[in-house]
């Protein structure tokens, strides 16, 4: 199909062209653009500043990374508006993932510094999920305990002494940490009795493995 402009008659003015339509510019992103909504101008300041913590894939913060914000920019920020800023950036979903991967704290610039505290990616694993479950009808309960099994053993805090010094007033969530637990004490019972059927057999790993139709080297993992 083809555009075509009609004629006029002889004699006759021609038709003003139709004014084309005014059209919205489209917002560009940039590339690195900080990740989600925004929440206070200088979350923008602080993205220009440091996009390799505040840009598309954030970082968590060092303890004092405020203080080392107004010590490094006194004249840029305002203490309280600065402080508005970062508790935003804090609460804000991305931040908590990073927080809840176990991530490495990192200064400003952008060097990592420790790691961060059991309780505070505790904290992070379980905020998430509430979020995200309030957002779908999928049951996420067997994810966030695979993600609590993977913190408690990063946390090399013992599975019942973690599971006590995370209790709270929630008792859902309290049943997620006692689930997690409970997986974690299955598991080291299965390797307990692997490892006692192994060293009873006598037998190479490899003749082990296939004695039993498991894997060699899931047989090697679980026993190291």
């Amino acid at each position: 199909m083809t555009d075509t402009v009609s004629t006029p008659t002889e004699g006759q003015p021609a038709a003003p062209a139709p004014a084309p339509a005014r059209t919205r510019p489209k917002q560009q992103q940039r590339k690195g653009q900080p990740r989600g909504k925004p929440g206070h101008p200088l979350l923008e300041k602080l993205f220009e500043l440091y996009p390799q913590l505040f840009g598309a894939q954030f970082k968590p913060l060092k303890i004092g990374a405020f203080e080392d914000l107004m010590t490094r920019h006194p004249d840029a920020f305002k203490r309280d508006e600065l402080k508005v800023a970062m508790g935003l950036h804090a609460r804000s979903t991305p931040y908590l993932e990073c927080v809840a991967a176990g991530l490495q704290r990192h200064d400003l610039d952008g060097q990592p510094v420790g790691p961060v505290a059991p309780e505070h990616v505790h904290h992070a694993i379980m905020e998430v999920f509430r979020r995200r479950q309030q957002r779908t009808k999928e049951d996420l309960r067997p994810r966030v305990v695979a993600r609590l099994v993977s913190a408690i053993e990063a946390s090399g805090i013992p599975a019942q002494e973690y599971a006590t010094q995370m209790r709270t007033q929630d008792e859902s969530a309290n049943a997620l940490v006692d689930e997690a637990v409970s997986q974690l004490a299955q598991r080291a019972a299965k390797r307990e009795a692997l490892s006692r059927a192994y060293q009873a057999s006598g037998l190479s790993v490899e003749a082990f493995a296939e004695m039993y139709g498991m894997d060699p080297a899931e047989v090697a993992r679980t026993l190291g």
